[in-house]
């Protein structure tokens, strides 16, 4: 047995113990008087009876200890801004956030929504939640009205955090008129909402008696002191609605000291991130991993984080690399789609600058294929880590745990189950798959901690969507296809509603999207399954090429169409072979970089796309149009 096999195996059998060590990586107001109460099960509560803060951990104890190290580094390519914060900076403005609150009616249990680009004060309005003991409920900034009303109904917020405008590609993209129509949309709007003037939307509109002003109410608390507020470690500390809801939203509840304990252990078990060192993690505060790991967990360990607003070409394709230089960057988080944007750009971009701060770059979000993971780790000369877990779980289910042991890195791999997750690969009959058979990702329960404890206001709905799958023994389901390999590293397959059923042939859009980037000349690609009233569905994919020139006449397009058909079957056989290859130069995503995959699919349907609030670039759905429309 491994090191980390036996680190693994410890977590599970002697859950108790490991996870009482794991606590002492925080601070306790009240130690816990029982480490896991699985009374309930699927239910679960850590550290039953102990009371901590996030916000303590995060920024107190390091204020008191190093005030004036570096903690919140705000990078805006959009603007220009560049602001540093100490931590000594940081706990100030933290708690005159906390004090506004206070003043504005919010206490302990109450609901914050927080609907921000990403801008210090979006930092310190999370935090200053967590301070007070309220709860926070991020909602990606501009959400579209309707979407945002729904959030607001099923957390029922008592105020609402928002700014003038967030800035996308040098243009303002105003925030103020969704927060109002979303207001009017909801049944139960905030009773105030706290709006940060940047000046780029001039003369958006107030509303009197409802609408406040940040920069006049700091300037009432500039002297403000508010102790943390001490919470049981099963209090929620914040909700985040999972993306792609239908319907009710499904507000994943997250609790406070599991999550802390979790957060810290992860940073010196998988990021290796420590005291003084930064981190850079270039997604945004909207999704979990902005949560986890900008907010949170590189405070929680006591390194600075940088919030970044842009993208990763504005001004040029270097833009990241020149701010790990000059912060000396040792951690880096980002997703495979960012990656894949990289690798169509100038390489010199990734040779200009001095990256030898940089231990680890990890990748989450997607499943990262083989041929981007090599490239990159390739270019960077250092290891290139993917992990694969869900906005349900908070922090990372799979990957290489290279804090316990340097295992070796297998290309488009996940690596390994995550300490404290008992992950298997079932059958659908509940039945553990063996190595090399495509099963579910599941975890056999308690959840560690960290995890959701439920969902928000509907604990029934959390059973029936994530322990209904597998009932003997209950299980939790991912709903993603995973396979395990003989000697224990995992792959994700993609969505159990992304497998394709070909003449009774299951093919995961995965599998064929890694057998199209197979060919040298495609950048990424899209795969979907489009209905086939012979086959039931056949693939279809949607390419970008790295060159132009090899699709700038109808003769050359046939003639490359056809050789990435036969990479395919090469590959996986005939049978995955799709129907189409359309060459197109972009693919519709989100701002996060999130592939809109279920667009895609309707469009080629020739069905409504739904709702595209979210998109980074309209044009690319046109080009899916006409590409379509041949």
């Amino acid at each position: 047995m491994t090191t980390y096999q036996a680190f693994h195996r410890r977590s599970i059998d002697q859950r108790d113990e490991f996870w009482a060590e794991q606590a002492r990586l925080i601070h306790w107001n009240k130690p816990a008087e029982q480490i896991c109460d699985f009374s309930r099960p699927p239910f679960v509560k850590w550290f039953k009876g102990g009371e901590t803060n996030l916000c303590y951990n995060a920024v107190d104890r390091h204020a008191a200890k190093r005030p004036d190290a570096r903690a919140l580094i705000y990078i805006s390519t959009e603007t220009g801004e560049e602001t540093i914060y100490s931590y000594a900076e940081l706990q100030r403005e933290v708690e005159r956030m906390a004090a506004i609150y206070q003043d504005l009616g919010v206490g302990k249990g109450d609901r914050v929504l927080i609907y921000m680009p990403m801008i210090p004060q979006a930092c310190f309005a999370i935090l200053a939640c967590a301070r007070i003991g309220a709860i926070h409920s991020v909602v990606f900034g501009g959400f579209a009205a309707g979407s945002l009303a729904t959030r607001i109904d099923d957390a029922r917020p008592k105020l609402m955090v928002s700014a003038d405008a967030g800035m996308r590609n040098g243009k303002p993209v105003p925030y103020k008129h969704l927060v109002d129509e979303a207001c009017k949309l909801a049944e139960f709007p905030p009773q105030k909402v706290l709006i940060v003037d940047r000046g780029l939307d001039k003369g958006f509109p107030r509303v009197a008696g409802r609408d406040v002003d940040y920069a006049e109410q700091r300037v009432k608390h500039l002297d403000a002191k508010v102790p943390v507020t001490w919470v049981e470690s099963s209090e929620p500390s914040y909700i985040l609605y999972t993306s792609g809801t239908t319907g009710k939203p499904k507000g994943v509840q997250r609790d406070t000291g599991g999550y802390c304990v979790a957060l810290a252990a992860s940073m010196q078990h998988i990021y290796t991130g420590g005291e003084g060192e930064t981190m850079f993690t270039t997604s945004d505060i909207g999704w979990v991993v902005g949560h986890s790991y900008i907010i949170y967990a590189p405070l929680i360990a006591g390194m600075a984080t940088i919030m970044y607003e842009g993208t990763p070409l504005r001004p040029d394709a270097g833009i990241w690399w020149s701010i790990v230089e000059k912060y000396k960057v040792s951690v880096m988080f980002s997703a495979p789609t960012a990656v894949r944007v990289l690798k169509k750009q100038d390489p010199a971009f990734l040779k200009k600058y001095d990256l030898s701060s940089l231990k680890h770059l990890f990748l989450a979000g997607e499943p990262l294929d083989q041929p981007t993971h090599e490239w990159i780790m390739g270019e960077l000369g250092i290891p290139v880590i993917d992990n694969y877990w869900q906005t349900e779980t908070g922090w990372p289910m799979l990957a290489a745990v290279r804090g316990v042991e340097k295992t070796p890195i297998k290309f488009g791999s996940p690596s390994f189950p995550v300490y404290g997750y008992d992950l298997r690969i079932f059958r659908e009959d509940g039945s553990e798959c063996g190595a090399g058979e495509k099963g579910i990702v599941g975890v056999v329960p308690p959840l560690p901690p960290g995890c959701l404890s439920t969902v928000w206001g509907q604990d029934e709905r959390f059973v029936s969507t994530y322990f209904s799958l597998f009932t003997n023994p209950v299980v939790y389901s991912s709903s993603d296809w995973g396979i395990k390999d003989e000697q224990g590293y995992h792959t994700i397959l993609g969505r159990m509603d992304d497998v394709i059923n070909v003449a009774g042939h299951r093919l995961g859009t995965r599998e064929i999207e890694e057998a199209v980037q197979g060919h040298n000349a495609i950048a990424e690609v899209a795969v979907v399954g489009v209905h086939d009233e012979l086959k039931g569905q056949m693939p279809m994919a949607f390419a970008v090429v790295k060159d132009a020139g090899r699709i700038d006449s109808a003769e050359k397009r046939a003639a490359l169409e056809k050789e990435v058909m036969k990479t395919v079957d090469d590959s996986l056989g005939a049978i995955a072979r799709p129907a189409r290859i359309h060459f197109i130069s972009g693919l519709p995503k989100t701002r996060s970089g999130k592939m809109l995959r279920r667009s895609i699919q309707a469009l080629a349907e020739g069905r409504d796309p739904g709702d595209l609030t979210t998109i980074d670039d309209p044009s690319t759905l046109d080009q899916i149009r006409a590409a379509l429309a041949g």
